[in-house]
């Protein structure tokens, strides 16, 4: 199998702007070509693209298994996120221990710029964390409560010249050894504290349900590969890769305007290409793909008469996304766009509720 294309990877710039505040710019906008269907303005997708047989897809079963191993590291993760911090001040400092500590370093008697944690106190893991040479091994046997020095000499070329090979000594102050406490994953703490997010109320139905989920995942990469692969896609529609071509130009256009420079100064920076049209031809493979998959997806949709509704974006932002209110998705890149999305999902489910276990 190649590298599957993810369901997303045509809503990539939709995404970025979603998690990093870069919303569209310019006289492009994210809904054009696309029809109020979901489908591209003038397309017929059966037309250009020859489907493979694509219900009741063979998934084989080193596929869909999924191993007990992945399922609690999945559950390990989620656990986590809810660890709280015991601050402990009773004991010596050890080798891979988490230190909140102060400091205040100096070279020649002379406090430095950006050498001091200003009060506010840092968190350092011995073995871990990155310091100049071996300060964090200096904290070792130290007591939290205790003030004392470290001395420590910088690089040759650190890169600062009042302090590349110098000597300098630090003041440190121990605040706490801080212990993460994993809380005791019981069915108790499965209803206070997953119900509401995951629907699930005891450790036996978060664990079906990772299940579920991570196998899902699975069968739903096979099948979109499967469908990519073997249907074959004729000429593509010039006004789809046009399309493509400009979408890719607004994204690092926003990721441009996001830094405050120039769209070529980010390219010649950032992707090591002087304009646009280097940078295209770069993504020339990776447009063809992405306008093949949305085409093949489009057939799909025109072939089994899978439709989307505004009442199913609604429903789309709700339950894969935790959002109610889309307006604001709405407004920045269309009905249009975002019926293509949530069209492109329906097919995935529809090729993946039909796929066949092996």
């Amino acid at each position: 199998m190649k590298k599957t294309i993810s369901i997303l990877v045509f809503i990539t710039v939709f995404s970025l702007a979603v998690f990093t505040g870069c919303a569209p710019k310019g006289e492009f906008t994210y809904s054009d070509n696309i029809a109020d269907t979901g489908y591209w303005k003038g397309v017929k997708a059966l037309k250009t693209v020859e489907l493979c047989d694509y219900t009741g897809i063979s998934v084989p079963a080193d596929v869909h298994t999924v191993s007990d191993e992945a399922v609690q590291s999945q559950i390990d993760s989620i656990v986590s996120g809810y660890a709280t911090e015991e601050q402990i001040t009773d004991r010596a400092i050890e080798d891979g221990d988490t230190v909140n500590i102060d400091y205040v370093g100096s070279v020649d008697g002379v406090e430095f710029e950006g050498g001091s944690t200003q009060g506010q106190g840092t968190e350092v893991t011995i073995g871990v964390t990155q310091y100049i040479d071996d300060f964090l091994q200096q904290l070792i046997g130290h007591t939290p409560g205790e003030s004392f020095d470290i001395e420590v000499t910088f690089p040759e070329d650190y890169g600062v010249d009042n302090l590349n090979g110098k000597d300098a000594v630090f003041a440190i102050t121990v605040n706490y050894i801080a212990n993460s406490v994993t809380p005791e994953l019981t069915d108790e703490f499965v209803a206070g504290n997953l119900s509401g997010q995951y629907g699930w109320n005891t450790v036996s139905e978060m664990t079906e349900g990772i299940r579920g989920d991570m196998r899902t995942q699975a069968v739903s990469g096979y099948v979109q590969d499967y469908v990519v692969e073997n249907s074959t896609v004729g000429t593509i529609p010039n006004k789809i890769l046009v399309y493509q071509n400009d979408r890719v130009i607004e994204q690092y256009q926003a990721l441009a305007d996001n830094y405050g420079v120039e769209l070529n100064e980010f390219l010649s920076t950032n992707m090591g290409v002087a304009n646009t049209e280097e940078l295209l031809a770069q993504f020339q493979e990776d447009i063809k793909q992405v306008a093949s998959f949305s085409l093949v997806m489009q057939a799909i949709a025109e072939d089994t008469g899978i439709k989307v509704t505004d009442e199913n974006v609604a429903a789309y932002f709700s339950e894969k996304m935790g959002i109610d209110d889309y307006s604001e998705y709405e407004t920045e890149y269309g009905m249009p766009y975002l019926k293509m999305m949530v069209l492109q999902q329906h097919v995935m489910d529809y090729l993946t509720e039909n796929a066949v276990l092996a």
